[in-house]
């Protein structure tokens, strides 16, 4: 058994290459030699969102707080809320953030195919962030 203790591993400002606006992301468990999943909780502040990008192996976000937003790309943009669980398909191209006024916060687990987790490609325009 592993007992990860709450601050033993430091929050991260969200890239500014991967997201728009402000994104911290806490670590919540990391990939193990025999395993191939890990796990962060995201914080979006209002407006604050990921670029368009892909995971080899899928993605399930769990929303713990907050209204966000999700696209999958040809599809429309969504409201997530607290309680919402998320799977975007292995190589779907899509997003996700905060509402424009309010914050979200969700966990995003994801696992490592062929040493990748995700394929970072182009942000997502305020145009059609406001769709």
């Amino acid at each position: 058994m592993e007992i990860s203790r709450n601050g033993t591993q430091p929050s991260a400002i969200g890239p500014e290459a991967w997201f728009t606006g402000a994104v911290r992301i806490d670590p919540l468990f990391s990939k193990k030699e025999s395993t191939k999943g890990a796990g962060a909780l995201v914080t979006f502040e209002p407006g604050a969102r990921t670029a368009w990008h892909t995971h080899p192996a899928g993605q399930t976000l769990i929303v713990i707080s907050g209204m966000g937003l999700v696209q999958r790309e040809g599809g429309p943009v969504e409201e997530i809320h607290p309680g919402d669980v998320i799977w975007f398909e292995p190589n779907e191209k899509h997003w996700h953030g905060a509402s424009p006024t309010k914050a979200m916060s969700h966990i995003a687990i994801q696992e490592e195919l062929h040493g990748e987790v995700v394929t970072w490609l182009e942000k997502v325009s305020d145009s059609d962030y406001a769709k």
